[in-house]
Formats: structure tokens, sequence, C-alpha cells
């Protein structure tokens, strides 16, 4: 079996580019290996552990539409090896990237780890369950604790998965992530605070009887 995500990517647009700058070699050798599409255990963890992510839509007047996504870890569910889901949730009332599906099913995913320097690349189709259908898919963000209203939920099911360069992505940390970071050396600063304040109040004080 090729590599789906060659199989739907490498055009012959791209293969010609990958002729002229010298990779298409590389890239042929890509194609023809066996990787497996479906989201394993590495692929659903790292999913379901993010916080945010790109997803890019098409257009009726065929220019694609990048938009971010985000909300708390946890808020993308894992409901099988080839489904994933996400909440809509109330933004500022566009709805491009709806529109566009109602269009278009097919749509590009990046879920990107800053701290690891890790990216995941993803192609499916997604489509969207309002909030009175797929009542079992709905209810599974029930427990999700974030303010904004959920307005539907998008269910994508997933053609095409690439695990990506590392290569130029910059660390980036979230406040809980340099909290846990820095959680010693705040505990490490606020011991020697209470140690200085001791050893200047018995200064004082040995001050006090001379």
């Amino acid at each position: 079996m090729a590599y789906p995500f060659a199989d739907i990517l490498f055009t012959s647009g791209v293969k010609n580019a990958q002729s002229e700058n010298g990779s298409r070699e590389f890239c042929a050798a890509m194609a023809e290996s066996d990787r497996d599409f479906r989201l394993g255990p590495r692929e659903a963890g790292f999913i379901a552990a993010r916080d945010h992510f790109f997803m890019a839509t098409i257009s009726r007047s065929g220019w694609p539409y990048l938009q971010h996504r985000g909300g708390p870890p946890g808020f993308i569910r894992i409901l099988d090896e080839r489904r994933f889901a996400f909440p809509d949730f109330r933004g500022n009332r566009q709805y491009i990237s709806l529109g566009n599906l109602a269009d278009e099913k097919r749509a590009a995913f990046f879920f990107i780890d800053y701290p690891n320097r890790a990216r995941l690349k993803a192609l499916a189709n997604v489509a969207p369950a309002e909030t009175g259908q797929a009542t079992e898919i709905v209810e599974k963000f029930a427990d999700l604790a974030y303010s904004a209203r959920i307005e539907r939920v998008f269910i994508a099911e997933i053609e095409a998965l690439d695990w990506n360069c590392p290569q130029h992505i910059t660390p980036r940390f979230t406040e809980p992530e340099v909290e846990a970071a820095v959680g010693d050396l705040a505990k490490e600063a606020a011991r020697l605070q209470r140690e200085n304040a001791a050893l200047r109040d018995r200064i004082a004080a040995l001050e006090g009887v001379s």
C-alpha cells in the first residue's frame, strides 16, 4: 500500500517541483512506504493533548481559508481509529469554515506541540453535527470545563496523516507549562525567602541585646 498522504498531495505539479529541487528520489521512496494512517496510540494521544490546532478549508471562490481553533486541553476527542471530534465554540459568527464545509468536506489540519517541537498533519473529511443531532458524540463534551458556548460538533474522518519535521519549530510554552517547569524553583525561592527573613529577625534580636 502506498503512503496515503503522498498519494493525495504528490500531484504531477508537486512531483515536478520535487524533481527540479532534487528531492524526487527521496519523496518517491516515501510515497511507496507502507505507513499506517489510523489514529494509533501515539497519534491519538498527541491530538487529544492539544489545546489548539489550525484547520484549512476551501471556499466556493477557490480560496483556502485557514482558521485557528482553540480550547482547553481535551477539547479534541478521539472517537475511533479513523475519527476525531471537536466542538465549534461560538466566536465572531462569520461561519466561514462551516459554510466552506457545506460545499467541500475536505479539510487539512495542523497539530503542533511547541515545547517538544513536534507536529502532525492530517487530511480529513469533516461534517458538522448540530447539538440536536449525533447526541452520543455531542455528549462526549458535556464535561468540558470551558465557558464558551458549543454551537455544534465537527466530526473529522481521517484520510491521511503525516508526522512533520521538527525543524524551524520555535519552542513556546503556555502559562501552565511554565508554572510546571519552574514550580520547584519557585518553592526553593520561597524557602530561601523564609530563611532570610528568619536570619534577619535573629540578627535584629542579637543587635538589640548588644
